[in-house]
């Protein structure tokens, strides 16, 4: 099997996936049972300065988002960071890190936005035996009330002057940790370089309500007839985080800075997406709250057995997709496909039909007798059909080769490279 050890910033783990920091990784009994399952490095739940007691609410924690077969697609999560004594998470992890040497050990931290309460915490730490730190500037609920959390995350100043401390007063690897709850993920990142961070992870939760209790009138999860807003995580939230970790690493400014890629990442396919749009290492919580910790196995016989097959190594398959995550303006416009139904595979269900015709372009005809057949003179490409056919490999798009006409248009597929040549561009012809 392809060897998926991994070197993240100088932190060694056996394999690329860790726990993220949340319930998962909240005590010393999960840690040693998630590194026996084969996880190859945790993020401990997030620690916090001796001040006032964290007190977590004794109701429900979470809100759920499920699909049609009650299959979960995401968490609502109002729990806040740990409610343990400092000290008690401090000897565990001596003890953990004691006995699993080979597999990562960071340790998640919040403290008030002060430099004494950063350099006390990080003073406190450091004979633990752990590999890094990871800056905790993402959680939406309960401690950005506080200033905390993503209250710091949303401000670039204050990431740049706390990621500066941190860096001052510790030797340690230090990853920051950044909120999706910003207009760009860009400055939050060139900040946390500025500061001198040795890598970013992303994404942190998401600011939600997942629903509404309509006997009770209140926000889900209910807490006395009240509910109050939480952080969303789960598969729902991969395209977001996907979208923000291929932007750090293409951007010139973030460029080569160290990702920890984090949400949504269920089946080895996710963490390998992650991986090829720049992730270093992927981090996983949901899934594990989901179905336990053994789903790493999966991920990593799945990982190793994609990597034989493409005869790829692990460093090789890091940021392979971000050359060709481009803008919209640098889309190749000769490019031209149109849809395809398989008659053979075609159950007469009809829903390519009622998408296109209400919906789309009017694309997809039905004979009398139910044979659906694709127009290509109005067919535009949009891969409706494609996403609504419940069979797989039923409905396809085929490339029109270079030099045809587009029935559609009439033109040739050669005449517009992309958005900058062609002539609904209102910039097209600035020049003349």
């Amino acid at each position: 099997m392809a060897d998926l050890s991994s070197n993240f910033i100088g932190i060694k783990s056996p394999n690329p996936f860790w726990l993220a920091s949340a319930p998962p990784t909240d005590k010393e009994y999960n840690v040693r049972r998630a590194f026996e399952a084969g996880w190859g490095g945790v993020v401990w739940k997030t620690l916090g300065s001796e001040g006032p007691p964290i007190v977590n609410v004794s109701g429900p924690r979470y809100g759920a988002i499920w699909g049609a077969d009650r299959r979960l697609l995401g968490l609502n999560n109002i729990e806040l960071i740990t409610d343990r004594p400092l000290q008690v998470n401090l000897d565990e992890i001596r003890r953990v890190k004691r006995d699993y040497p080979d597999r990562a050990m960071i340790i998640s931290l919040m403290v008030p936005c002060d430099e004494e309460s950063w350099k006390d915490i990080l003073h406190r730490i450091e004979d633990t035996g752990a590999d890094g730190v990871e800056l905790n500037f993402g959680c939406p609920h309960g401690m950005a009330e506080r200033g905390m959390g993503s209250a710091v995350g949303q401000v670039p100043e204050y990431i740049e002057m706390v990621t500066a401390w941190v860096k001052h007063y510790s030797k340690m690897p230090c990853i920051v940790k950044l909120t999706p709850n910003v207009t760009s993920i860009l400055p939050p990142a060139m900040a946390a370089k500025r500061g001198g961070a040795d890598a970013v992870s992303l994404i942190n939760t998401i600011k939600s309500v997942t629903n509404v209790d309509l006997d009770h009138f209140s926000p889900f999860p209910m807490i006395d007839g009240q509910g109050s807003h939480g952080g969303y995580c789960g598969p729902a939230v991969k395209p977001i985080a996907l979208n923000m970790v291929g932007e750090i690493a293409r951007h010139a400014e973030t460029r080569g800075l160290p990702i920890s890629g984090i949400g949504g990442v269920t089946t080895w396919r996710d963490a390998a997406e992650f991986l090829a749009m720049g992730a270093g290492n992927v981090q996983v919580c949901t899934a594990a709250m989901t179905y336990g910790f053994k789903i790493v196995e999966e991920m990593i016989s799945g990982l190793s057995q994609y990597l034989d097959d493409k005869a790829m190594t692990l460093n090789q398959l890091v940021g392979r997709a971000v050359p060709n995550f481009v803008e919209w303006q640098d889309l190749n416009l000769n490019y031209v496909t149109k849809a395809v139904i398989d008659q053979d595979l075609c159950i007469s269900c009809g829903r390519c039909y009622a998408a296109c015709e209400d919906t789309s372009h009017q694309a997809i005809a039905m004979s009398p007798d139910r044979v659906f057949t694709v127009k290509d003179d109005e067919c535009v490409a949009c891969n409706l059909c494609v996403n609504v056919c419940p069979v797989d490999n039923c409905i396809t798009m085929t490339e029109l080769p270079q030099g045809a006409v587009d029935p559609r248009t009439g033109r040739k597929v050669t005449e517009y490279a992309n958005w900058t040549t062609h002539p609904n561009n209102p910039s097209a012809h600035a020049a003349e």
